[in-house]
């Protein structure tokens, strides 16, 4: 098979007309000829980090439509369904996975649970991830998200990174916020790379200790515009990720939007690509194709170097991608789930403010949180705090109260089991009935997304895990956009992404405020309120 076209060769920083020839799914010659091709061959794309789970798409869903936007490969952190199923959740990933021509490269998740303040469905101890990691489909230490933890040198965190040394597999990280001395002794225990800086400086620092700063852009967390200026003196030290991206946002686009929008800012083309498609490749050691005679075949074709709109995808050869049109077959999918509890009543999401309260003040494009203090008497709607409420889904406990603000809804309630990290069920509203409401249609499902408005009730249903559904991509793309539609256009949310949102804020290792089955936990003080 023969491909006439204008090869992009990224590391030699131009652009020629070429004949690439493929055979067996392998390139087996570039050659430079003389033409004019109104097209261009590139390596493809790659998510440098990201949880399958968050986009509620299995892994052979999701692949179908990642390859639409040219994204041939990910860095997939499977630490969602294993807060849930265990190792049996990380097997079906990987089973499920390798059933598509894509690439699907999985990590050992390094906290199951993320912290002792949250109830999980499962526990990976130190013993467990140096199984996982001293298997050949386990190509990382995913991130290691209880940085206190590093910085106290707990004995369980320090054996998982061991671990992940002895093996000779990269460290991935987790630490927003962390600066100076501290991120320095972070980094020297072997952490090689952080998707949570949120604003230049920390970016920067963590740089010069060492590190390597994936940008991220996904449904609700939005750092691109904050890390983008590091493109002009620290390429070589950059990937971008999406870390948690809705099927709707998929459906839109992927890595190929940040590509073009760095180019629309006039960073340097060579270098941008660079970031997408070499650089995970040279820090993971992946097995991913980068135009190369002997590698592997893995390009994508595009007429388009301002939006890279892609009109062709290829992995090992085979192509999966042809007018817009994704060539992936959907395979069958089996359902694995853990779901313990029978549906609430009004009255278990009671609860008596005290005098003064803190307040969880949710912040539109970011994961972290404000904290702040509020009377009694301003805990009201028309102040937009609203309660929020978190259901342990494993084990029948009283339920966990709160207040947040920010979150704009004016009418009914949402609630959704995608919760990170432990994935039970969180819900805000504007009153116990509908908060109730909300919770017990995903109790009834046994996992989804879920907004109502007295009589009238919309549910996502998540069957597998209560995380992802067992539907075409482009379905469930379509269902949840009709729920985010009804949560802005109806209940009111003002969030970009309210249910990625509301996911986050049971997410005890951002800080600064947020909730778990076992109550208020304070980010900074990293313990219960």
């Amino acid at each position: 098979m023969y491909f006439y076209s204008n090869l992009i060769d990224i590391p030699n920083r131009e652009v020629f007309p070429a004949c690439m020839e493929v055979e067996n799914g392998i390139i087996k010659s570039i050659s430079k000829v003389d033409g004019v091709f109104n097209d261009y061959i590139l390596p493809g794309f790659i998510d440098a980090h990201v949880h399958i789970e968050s986009s509620l798409l299995v892994p052979s869903e999701f692949a179908r439509m990642a390859v639409i936007h040219g994204t041939v490969a990910t860095v997939s952190d499977p630490h969602e369904i294993a807060n849930v199923c265990g190792m049996q959740g990380i097997r079906f990933m990987i089973e499920n996975g390798n059933q598509v021509p894509f690439h699907f490269f999985f990590g050992a998740p390094a906290c199951v649970p993320a912290t002792v303040f949250e109830t999980a469905g499962a526990t990976l101890n130190a013993s467990d991830i140096d199984k996982l990691l001293a298997e050949p489909d386990i190509l990382y230490l995913a991130e290691m998200m209880n940085f206190p933890g590093v910085l106290f040198n707990e004995e369980e965190v320090m054996a998982k990174i061991a671990s992940g040394k002895k093996h000779n597999k990269p460290i991935d990280g987790h630490s927003p916020g962390l600066r100076g001395a501290q991120a320095k002794q972070y980094i020297d225990a072997g952490i090689s790379t952080d998707h949570e800086c949120f604003t230049l400086e920390e970016a920067v620092d963590k740089i010069n200790c060492g590190m390597k700063v994936l940008i991220r852009e996904g449904s609700a967390a939005r750092n691109f515009d904050a890390l983008i200026p590091l493109m002009t003196e620290h390429s070589d030290r950059l990937m971008f990720c999406s870390d948690d991206k809705h099927a709707d946002s998929l459906f839109v686009g992927h890595i190929n939007q940040l590509v073009a929008r760095a180019v629309a800012l006039g960073y340097d083309l060579f270098n941008i690509l660079k970031v997408a498609c070499l650089n995970p490749v040279i820090h993971y050691k992946l097995p991913v194709g980068t135009l190369n005679v002997g590698d592997a075949a893995d390009f994508i074709i595009t007429r388009d170097l301002k939006n890279f709109v892609i009109d062709e995808t290829y992995i090992k050869g085979k192509q999966v991608l042809e007018k817009g049109r994704s060539l992936i077959e959907s395979v069958k999918i089996p359902i694995i789930n853990k779901f313990n509890i029978t549906k609430k009543n009004v009255a278990d999401f009671n609860f008596e403010p005290k005098e003064f309260e803190q307040v969880i003040e949710c912040l539109d494009g970011q994961l972290i949180t404000n904290k702040l203090i509020r009377a009694r008497a301003e805990l009201t709607l028309e102040n937009d705090i609203l309660k929020i409420v978190v259901v342990n889904r494993y084990n029948e406990v009283p339920i966990a109260v709160s207040f947040i603000k920010n979150f704009g809804l004016k009418r009914g309630a949402m609630a959704s089991s995608v919760a990170h990290d432990s994935h039970n069920i969180i819900a805000v509203g504007i009153n116990d009935k509908e908060i109730s409401n909300a919770v017990n249609l995903v109790i009834e499902h046994k996992g989804g997304l879920s907004a109502v408005d007295g009589s009238v009730k919309n549910v996502l249903p998540l069957p597998v895990a209560g995380l992802m559904s067992d539907k075409d991509a482009w379905q469930v793309a379509a269902d949840y956009t009709r729920l985010h539609n009804f949560s802005v256009n109806v209940l009111g949310s003002t969030l970009l992404a309210p249910f990625m949102s509301l996911s986050f804020m049971a997410l005890l290792v951002i800080p600064h405020l947020k909730l778990s089955d076992k109550g208020l936990f304070d980010g900074d003080k990293f313990g219960l309120v």
